[in-house]
């Protein structure tokens, strides 16, 4: 297993393979997250409930599952669920040899701006900066890889939620692409995109440190849904892809400093030849997706269990408009932004922004803004993105890369990770 620093884990592909060939016990592995846990939880804040005696117990059945002869993909690996609720969607990840260890921190109750989370001793900070929030709504879980808590840990995105907070703590977050539902069906199935979502804004994600570990996690868990997301990218095509950096989608406003880091980021992966960037005078000009976002997100979509809470979910500031508006301009938005990305991925293969607009903010909250200007674009669209650490701002803090696929394209994405991180 390569070195790792004192925050880090190896990858937990090589855990796995370490626990696998019997280089590692899987109580062992399992015991040290509980450890890091014990030490350092109380003031990072990052865990809702560790389950000591229930994650040592299924260490020893991996341990047994290995000794009979299963080859485990992720044996032995200690992750993080999103919430109290998060067991409901891990199955592929236990089934593979994940031992959850506890609950990620989430937002409370009541909580206009899911931009922070409520940890079992208190408010869940930012490891770079505790008086900076981790982003929300899947706090604990970057919290939690960022610091080394743990390797790899769950998260849903209803609007950004597992890639603003990756940005702002400095790892990988993947959204993979929405379980699209027909028009007009508010069924809801907790088991597709986030736990009690019932608008399909939600769905499925990881956070971790390693590209290698979010192309684990989803080859594991696109057998769930392979019906419903076919790969696009071509393995064989010794082409790099077609890139669009675009700092604000046509609309956003986001600050200087996101957008300068983010635009270095871009402009290294184009020179490393990870992908070719279009000119900087093409241009893609979507529509504000907020009044859409906040008009389908309606009445009893973020009262299930677990659900992932956008910002504003009461009344979003300065909108005007909120949950249970009238849905006939938000579909409009909604159909002219899917109009001119299909336009767009037919001609390109990914899209490039800032994460967020702004940098990580105080826990007092962002004010009248939105730092999911930015992403929850392609919850609407269906889209699956990826945020990568693009840099350190001046407060230091980890600002974020977005990168947007055509649907189905999360193996792209997973490329142009693995490209970046080597």
């Amino acid at each position: 297993m390569r070195a790792a620093g004192p925050w880090e884990w190896p990858p937990a592909v090589e855990l796995a393979e370490a626990v696998r060939a019997g280089r590692l016990r899987a109580v062992d592995v399992v015991g040290e997250a509980l450890g890091r846990i014990a030490r350092a939880d109380r003031s990072l804040c990052a865990f809702a409930e560790v389950w000591d005696e229930r994650a040592l117990s299924a260490a020893r059945e991996v341990e047994v599952r290995v000794a009979a002869g299963e080859r485990l993909p992720l044996a032995g690996v200690p992750i993080g669920v999103k919430g109290r609720y998060g067991l409901r969607t891990a199955g592929p990840l236990i089934a593979a040899g994940c031992v959850p260890v506890g609950a990620t921190a989430v937002p409370g109750a009541g909580t206009p701006w899911q931009t922070w989370g409520l940890g079992a001793h208190g408010r869940t900070v930012n490891p770079w900066r505790a008086d900076r929030t981790p982003g929300g709504s899947s706090a604990g879980a970057a919290a939690a890889v960022a610091a080394g808590l743990v390797p790899l840990a769950t998260g849903s995105d209803g609007a950004g939620s597992v890639r603003i907070p990756a940005a702002w703590c400095g790892v990988i977050g993947l959204k993979t692409t929405n379980a699209r539902r027909p028009p007009g069906d508010r069924t809801g199935d907790p088991t597709r995109g986030g736990a009690g979502d019932l608008t399909g804004l939600a769905a499925p994600g990881v956070l971790v440190r390693y590209a290698a570990d979010a192309a684990a996690y989803w080859r594991i868990t696109a057998r769930e849904s392979a019906s419903e997301t076919p790969e696009r990218a071509n393995p064989a095509n010794p082409d790099p892809p077609v890139a669009l950096f675009s700092p604000d989608l046509g609309f956003a406003g986001p600050d200087p400093e996101p957008v300068a880091v983010a635009r270095a980021a871009a402009a290294r992966l184009a020179a490393a030849g990870v992908l070719r960037l279009l000119p900087s005078a093409t241009l893609l000009h979507l529509e504000d997706p907020a009044p859409a976002w906040l008009a389908l997100r309606g009445p009893g979509a973020d009262r299930g269990p677990g659900a992932d809470r956008g910002p504003g979910t009461d009344r979003g500031p300065g909108t005007g408009r909120g949950p249970g508006a009238d849905r006939g301009p938000a579909e409009s938005v909604s159909a002219a932004n899917d109009r001119l990305l299909a336009a767009f991925f037919s001609r390109a293969d990914l899209l490039l922004t800032p994460t967020t607009p702004n940098p990580a903010h105080g826990h007092e909250g962002p004010g009248d803004r939105y730092s999911t200007a930015l992403t929850w674009a392609f919850n609407l669209s269906g889209h699956p993105a990826i945020s990568l650490p693009a840099g350190i701002g001046a407060d230091g803090c980890p600002l974020g890369l977005q990168v947007i696929a055509a649907h189905g394209g999360e193996a792209t994405l997973l490329a142009v990770a693995r490209a970046a991180e080597s």
